[in-house]
């Protein structure tokens, strides 16, 4: 029988996964594996897990909110042997399982997690750190990790809104030069992300188009100072709406960045707390991870990602 490790944070959304525990674990047992479950007790607890487990698992489910899969994509990448990770979104974004087309909802996630496909995509390493799908500064970053989780679960995605509107009076903005490609880029930014989703803060427009999670490659957007409370709102807006506007902003594709300041700046990583950096290196490390997905989707994938690196060639 195959040997299953399920690690599941209690407290991520609104509670919604324990009454759906039972006819989880019958969908595991019916796939054919014998489940091990952990709960996790507090912050990086199924980092430590994942990291440290000596059982000889054929894969790994976990269910929460980005928070949890950052913290199991991490722990993973610590070990020697990995294996598949399958997702069971319960969190207030779930941006990263957005991105895959990963169920809302909990049984036909669970479904996916043991009858879906492995997907290998990309991962970043952040300094010494990893995150999965986004590290980002400035504007809004502080939200995710500052909203109490109890307000999280009664508002929601508002939560993250309501919080948000608080960072528009005295907006912070960083001296930055950035590296990539052999290319500088020396400006005052308020905002910058390095992404691998399709999905950020439950916006899908904000990455732009053109996104593949196995390419080797991330996708980055750094947001200028704005001058007056007018070039602000045209950049929020063109944020939401997908148009990405030169004036106000960069965008670009690499697979190393380097970021250095003269003051140190709070990252985000994964919508936890990354720490305060004065340099960061930023690389990505293709198709290192396995994530368990719909084989539909996954077929549809790798299709589009055919279609994106062909044109590339052709231009």
């Amino acid at each position: 029988m195959k040997r299953l490790l399920f690690i599941y944070n209690p407290n991520a959304g609104k509670g919604l996964l324990k009454p759906k525990l039972s006819d989880i674990f019958d969908i595991f047992v019916k796939a054919g594996y014998e489940v091990t479950v952990y709960p996790t007790q507090k912050y990086r607890d199924g980092y430590k897990k994942v990291a440290n487990f000596t059982g000889d698992y054929d894969l790994l489910v976990c269910s929460g909110g980005d928070g949890t899969l950052d913290e199991v994509v991490t722990g993973m990448m610590r070990r020697e042997k990995k294996i598949p990770i399958g997702y069971i979104p319960t969190g207030t974004t779930n941006d990263f399982a957005n991105s895959l087309h990963i169920p809302k909802d909990l049984l036909k996630a669970a479904d996916v997690s043991v009858n879906g496909e492995a997907f290998a995509c990309d991962v970043g390493h952040f300094n010494k750190d990893v995150f999965i799908y986004i590290a980002a500064f400035g504007l809004f970053t502080d939200v995710s990790y500052e909203t109490k989780q109890e307000v999280k679960n009664v508002l929601g995605h508002l939560a993250y809104v309501l919080e948000g509107t608080k960072r528009l009076f005295g907006v912070p903005s960083y001296n930055i030069k950035v590296t990539h490609d052999g290319e500088v880029i020396e400006d005052e930014f308020v905002f910058g992300m390095v992404t691998n989703s399709k999905s950020v803060g439950g916006f899908r427009n904000m990455i732009g188009k053109n996104v593949v999670f196995n390419d080797g490659e991330f996708e980055a957007t750094l947001i200028k100072y704005p001058r007056n409370p007018l070039e602000l709102n045209d950049i929020l807006l063109s944020l939401v709406s997908g148009q990405q506007d030169s004036k106000y902003m960069y965008s670009f594709k690499a697979k190393e960045i380097k970021f250095e300041s003269l003051e140190e700046i709070p990252w985000t990583l994964d919508g936890e707390f990354g720490g305060e950096h004065d340099e960061v290196t930023i690389q990505n490390e293709r198709q290192c991870l396995e994530i368990m997905i719909d084989p539909e989707y996954k077929s549809a994938l790798m299709y589009e990602a055919a279609e994106i690196l062909l044109e590339k060639k052709e231009e």
